[in-house]
């Protein structure tokens, strides 16, 4: 399995590939996520992070199997979380829009990329890794406490177009 930055030209795959994992999280009622086919994450935001250098994707094959996006923006109010430490927002980076192929979950991918963000995270001189997520999301809470990452309670991140009232955040020191 191959992680790397995505380019211009795995745009149009990659938009592709988060349609399906998002088909597929319909299909099967269990959306936990509640993300939304084509508008979150859809081929926009997926060029939008490729064009700023923090889309990443996991091949294996030349197909993607994975897709996540690493950056300091919260996208939201990370200020009304109850975080081991307050930090100025820039100061960690955010794991966001974190995807793997239904075909391979419970395979070990998750954790692969788990693993590359906490390097990544050092590697551009950050000590502090978080993520938010909806609070029923257990597979994804599993996954990343089964990755040293601590949970740290819910939290309103005024996020009123999600239609989400309260994510649950997860933090790792490094």
């Amino acid at each position: 399995m191959q992680i790397r930055k995505s380019q211009l030209k795995d745009v149009e795959a990659l938009g592709a590939f988060y349609d399906r994992v998002v088909f597929r999280l319909d299909e099967h009622n269990v959306n936990y996520p509640l993300w939304r086919y084509k508008i979150y994450p859809s081929v926009d935001f997926a060029r939008e992070m490729t064009e700023t250098g923090e889309q990443y994707i996991c091949l294996e094959d030349g197909m993607i199997r994975g897709a996540f996006a690493l950056n300091t923006d919260p996208q939201g109010n990370y200020s009304k979380g109850s975080w081991s430490r307050e930090l100025p927002e820039g100061s960690y980076l955010v794991i966001h829009a974190f995807a793997v192929d239904p075909e391979l979950q419970k395979k070990g991918l998750g954790s692969e990329i788990l693993r590359f963000c906490k390097e990544e995270t050092k590697a551009q001189g950050y000590h502090w890794l978080r993520a938010d997520f909806v609070p029923d999301n257990i597979p994804a809470r599993r996954t990343f406490e089964k990755n040293g990452f601590k949970y740290m309670g819910e939290a309103d991140l005024d996020r009123e177009d999600t239609g989400i009232p309260k994510f649950g955040l997860l933090e790792l020191y490094i």
